[in-house]
């Protein structure tokens, strides 16, 4: 198994600040051999450094890549494999393409993924602490740098964890080139019970040596609030129907205990609630709740554009309500990805063509554009409320949410320094190359992620860090795990704050300023049954972290993507006439298919076929 023994990848070290290990921008890869590593300090925080750079790299927005004669050509994510977002046509077939017509297999499975990426630096931080103690750094810095390794090899577990099920725990072993052939590397998967068991296990000894939280250069390291972060995820899934004690599999020869739990217990989601409480007692992270932009001007719900762009709004530390932020829009984060150096990726994966973009990133559906509410948090079709859905004036009296993820016909958006540029999606008189059918396949681009002043025909650049764990998650954690076990009614205190399911949908509600009502209800019906709850969380999920990798796996765990990931996609098609009024119709797009075996990744068969104790997934031979 060439990607677990990783006999190809050299010693990396990485550029930037070496002695602190802060700068996990900047990173460059040299040869060097392990002995002149790990006896100069900066190289070995460098080395520390290069393990971080793939942390992001399976919710990146432009994970799948294909290359051609050295030349890499960027494709979408899971917002395109999922029912978030359609992929753009082309000539490669890109895992995401796959997995959207439902043709993905062991052999079409990409090698170079989240397989090789996981283990590859799982392998790295076990030559760490295998060499680590040589370096000639004080006891402190030791034993910061060994828990953020530690956390680092969780992280890349859990990775492995969502996409596989149960994979090979190799523990601290660094395989030599003859451990393959010799019987003595480990390639038989390991328990989900125990993957879970030991990632937990992990992130608990690193938290016990790291700092709640980082602040300026440092965010972005492993931290306290990180390992518990990545707990509650863990948690979350444990307890969720697919791994659960589902019958997933049960038909097969496949041993179950590697995918799942084989029998349900409702204490799981007692340990998800505990894990998200851990969090939330902290008292370190919050909701950044700021209706006002950089400049001062009003802007409802700017505090949900402004988190996914810390590195330039940490200074705006005022809020709503007398709320201060002391570091600005870090206060959601747990845990950010900094690898991407400063660019405009973002803008030209997502944008429309008139402001730079290439389509690569995907566009966004209609079936997803509809679902944010009204102001009065309705929603659009409720003849309740009190505001009236126009589908030629989309983001009119809409949660803000709508307007700071998607690209709709009239949207404003920046372009090549206007501020002022107006895309119009329309077709008919007058259309663009941003047209329905031109530039874009729905009606609509993306713009959740992408910068305001930024466009991908611009100069000016920016940091391409996003977060990976934030607080909202956490939230929504504790909203769907308190819900499953106590009930939607479920209330308690922690650390000064009333808490609860309806609390956490209410303050998200907020942020994205919409109405609280007579009632103070933000559109919610009162007295939810559990079903209705479940419901109104798994929206209130899809759309505060839509884009954000977290679709693609919530319909698996949920068991859900046989619903949501296998019917016809829509889009909304606005046409202008001569005369300049406008039409609009709903319009079939893309068929999205979906088979029982995609509740899994493939493990690439290029991995299986050198072990016969590597089981591949059910359904996928």
């Amino acid at each position: 198994m060439k990607c677990l023994i990783n006999l190809i990848v050299p010693l990396c070290i990485g550029g930037g600040v070496f002695a602190s290990c802060a700068n996990l921008e900047q990173v460059e890869t040299t040869d060097l051999d392990q002995e002149t590593v790990f006896t100069d300090s900066a190289y070995t925080a460098g080395f520390l450094s290069q393990i971080y750079v793939d942390l992001g790299y399976d919710v990146s927005n432009n994970r799948y890549r294909t290359v051609f004669m050295g030349w890499a050509t960027e494709h979408g994510g899971l917002q395109t494999a999922c029912d978030e977002a359609a992929y753009k046509v082309n000539s490669a077939i890109t895992m995401d393409v796959m997995f959207a017509t439902g043709t993905v297999n062991p052999v079409s499975a990409l090698e170079d993924d989240v397989w090789k990426k996981a283990y590859t630096n799982i392998r790295r931080v076990n030559q760490f602490f295998a060499n680590v103690d040589k370096c000639p750094i004080s006891d402190s810095e030791k034993k910061q740098y060994k828990a953020e390794a530690r956390f680092l090899r969780a992280w890349y577990y859990a990775m492995l964890l969502r996409h596989y099920g149960g994979v090979p725990l190799i523990g601290d072993n660094v395989y030599a080139v003859e451990d393959a052939f010799n019987g003595t590397m480990k390639t038989s998967r390991d328990t989900y019970a125990d993957c879970v068991d030991y990632i937990i296990s992990e992130c608990e000894l690193a938290a016990q040596d790291l700092p709640d939280t980082f602040s300026g250069n440092d965010n972005g390291r492993a931290t306290r609030g990180a390992c518990l972060g990545l707990i509650s995820r863990v948690r979350l899934y444990a307890a969720s129907p697919l791994y659960n004690g589902s019958d997933f599999g049960t038909d097969t020869d496949f041993p179950k205990e590697v995918i799942g739990y084989p029998d349900y217990d409702k204490e799981r989601w007692k340990a998800a609630v505990d894990a998200a409480r851990d969090v939330i007692m902290m008292n370190k992270f919050s909701i950044y709740i700021r209706h006002k932009d950089q400049d001062g001007n009003d802007a409802p719900g700017w505090g949900f554009h402004a988190i996914f762009h810390t590195n330039d709004y940490y200074k705006n530390t005022d809020g709503a309500d007398g709320v201060t932020y002391s570091n600005g829009a870090y206060c959601e984060g747990l845990l950010e990805c900094r690898a991407g150096g400063s660019s405009n990726t973002r803008e030209a994966l997502f944008g429309p063509p008139t402001c730079g973009g290439n389509g690569n990133g995907g566009y966004i559906y209609y079936d997803l554009a509809k679902l944010f509410p009204m102001i009065d948090g309705k929603d659009i079709d409720d003849p309740t409320s009190a505001y009236t859905y126009d589908p030629l004036n989309q983001a009119t009296n809409r949660d803000r949410r709508f307007h700071y993820t998607v690209v709709y016909d009239g949207r404003k958006l920046f372009n090549a320094g206007d501020a002022n540029h107006v895309v119009n999606t329309y077709d008919g008189a007058g259309a663009t190359t941003d047209a329905f059918g031109a530039g874009t396949v729905t009606g609509y681009y993306v713009c959740k992620t992408m910068h305001s002043q930024l466009s991908g025909n611009y100069f000016v650049t920016t940091s391409q860090a996003f977060p990976v764990i934030r607080y909202a998650e956490i939230l929504l954690n504790y909203a769907e795990a308190a819900n499953e076990y106590y009930g939607p009614n479920y209330e308690e205190t922690l650390g000064g704050q009333k808490v609860s399911p309806y609390e956490v949908l209410k303050l998200l509600r907020k942020r994205a300023a919409i109405e609280p009502g007579a009632d103070g209800m933000y559109g919610l019906k009162p007295n939810m049954s559990q079903d209705e709850m479940r419901e109104a969380i798994r929206l209130e999920r899809r759309l505060e972290l839509a884009f954000e990798g977290h679709r693609f796996f919530d319909v698996r765990r949920w068991m859900i993507a046989d619903q949501t990931d296998n019917k016809v996609m829509h889009g909304c098609e606005v046409t202008r006439a001569e005369d300049g009024s406008k039409t609009w119709k709903e319009v079939a797009v893309r068929t999205h298919t979906f088979r029982k075996a995609m509740y899994f990744y493939p493990i690439p068969y290029k991995e299986t076929v050198k072990s016969e104790n590597l089981l591949q997934n059910p359904y996928y031979e």
